[in-house]
């Protein structure tokens, strides 16, 4: 991946356009499966409160980078193991925006099965080693590309602006600046295109020097810069106890958080998982402020996560998602159980109705960034009246390489690039962030593209 980026850079980067085609904003659509809305710190359909009870969803895993929602040969079966576990909803990882998700997505709205989508994928995503880089114009075409191809259908639930770009280190913080700002470009975009609002939000990583930081960033500032939810991958809880995990401490410290909050995956695997966090999740303890979770993961990869096998799916790099069917016992039916004996509270589960402003944090030794954010590149504006154009997919040539279509101003008119975060020790375990990162506390091996931007700058392909 990392030779492809490069020699898109060397051949082709003075000939990029990212001109689009000009299309006609779309009006909202009457749909049969109600949309979910946000309303203070909770999510609703239509009337009643909604809670996310579903599974991740990428069978290949990180490395196979396929789509399952664009081939009925992979999605179909999977979806009648949803249906047997009674999952609610999915998150998928990785999408392509240049195909068609009609028969996948009708299936799953059958099946009342909504769908949160990460907006970026590998080659698209803002780099940890260059944020301000990688905040460009070709990268924005491609996450808006996206919501484009998921607009149009009612159980598209909502979109991650990023996965797991705040980490440990300090200086990865410098990145928030960038995920909140695509984050604000893509609700610019869904409401400048006349679409229905559909909830943009962020994904976090569980890390304890930055989490309440983190959560208040994505929430403070005027309107238009704040989420619409906030999300967090959790893995303290291993087969223990609403107390042992910790999460009555969790609940203590966001209770009062203006957004729907929940959890973007869980699952710790330390030991045979019976999903018992799904009976603290749907109990008055955590209904007033949490709002259900994703069970990390529906497909067995080499994390060992996984609670089905695909035959064949660990073959030729997992390019092959068609294989037969395995449920994993007795992890799968434990699960199964869970949903069916801690099913969703009736009532509005002790919410707040008022969805409440943060303040947002301060700098200090763990939190580097100031809430000063780059505006839209100029390159990029022409995509809220004219749309995102042709869609790239997962196989173009990538955006991390044309810093060149960079923004050049923040909001408070200074000029610069802000500090790139690629210092420190394992701050080169993934370059490219935004995208899905591999569960535990800080075992990650998300999409990496890393050493690209200094390469290039060796070899003076790209002015960084």
């Amino acid at each position: 991946m990392k030779s492809t980026v490069l020699l898109s850079a060397l051949a082709g980067a003075a000939a990029v356009s990212a001109s689009p085609t000009a299309t006609t904003p779309m009006k909202p659509r009457q749909a049969s499966m109600e949309p979910i809305t946000a309303t203070g710190n909770a999510f609703f359909k239509g009337k009643e409160r909604f809670y996310v009870r579903g599974i991740d969803y990428q069978p290949g895993g990180a490395s196979a980078n396929l789509d399952p929602l664009a081939d009925i040969k992979v999605c179909k079966p999977d979806i009648e193991k949803f249906k047997k576990l009674g999952v609610n909803t999915i998150r998928v990882y990785s999408t392509d925006n240049s195909k068609s998700h009609d028969e996948c997505m009708k299936l799953l709205q059958d099946a009342g099965i909504y769908v949160v989508l990460d907006a970026n994928n590998p080659k698209y995503s803002i780099n940890r080693d260059d944020p301000h880089g990688s905040y460009n114009e070709l990268y924005l075409q491609s996450v808006f590309a996206t919501i484009d191809a998921f607009e149009k259908y009612p159980n598209t639930m909502a979109f991650f602006s990023g996965n797991e770009v705040i980490h440990d280190l300090a200086n990865t913080t410098l990145t928030a600046k960038y995920v909140k700002a695509t984050d604000r470009d893509m609700r610019a975009y869904i409401k400048a295109r006349g679409y229905r609002k559909i909830l943009v939000g962020y994904s976090a990583a569980d890390v304890t020097s930055n989490r309440m930081q983190t959560a208040a960033y994505f929430n403070c500032g005027p309107e238009e810069h704040r989420s619409d939810f906030f999300a967090f991958n959790d893995y303290s809880w291993c087969t223990s106890n609403f107390v042992e995990s910790g999460w009555n401490i969790k609940v203590k410290n966001f209770t009062g958080y203006g957004l729907p909050i929940f959890l973007s995956e869980y699952g710790c695997n330390t030991n045979t998982r019976d999903f018992k966090e799904l009976e603290s999740l749907m109990h008055s303890n955590m209904t007033s402020v949490y709002s259900g979770g994703l069970m990390y993961e529906y497909t067995m990869e080499t994390n060992k996560y996984g609670i089905v096998k695909i035959k064949g799916g660990d073959t030729r790099g997992g390019l092959d998602q068609t294989g037969a069917r395995e449920e994993l016992q007795p992890e799968f039916d434990n699960l199964v159980k869970a949903m069916k004996t801690y099913k969703a509270p009736s009532g509005d589960g002790g919410y707040t109705k008022e969805t409440k402003v943060s303040e947002c944090p301060p700098t200090d030794d763990h939190w580097l960034v100031d809430n000063n954010l780059p505006k839209i590149p100029e390159g990029a504006k022409k995509f809220m009246t004219d749309g995102a154009g042709k869609p790239p997919g997962l196989n173009g040539d990538g955006s991390q390489w044309a810093t060149y279509l960079a923004s050049t101003e923040f909001e408070d008119g200074s000029t610069g690039t802000g500090s790139g975060t690629g210092t420190g020790a394992g701050a080169s375990e993934s370059s490219s962030a935004a995208v899905r990162g591999m569960p535990g506390p800080f075992d990650k091996t998300p999409f990496v593209v890393s050493g690209v931007v200094a390469l290039m700058t060796l070899l003076g392909a790209v002015a960084l």
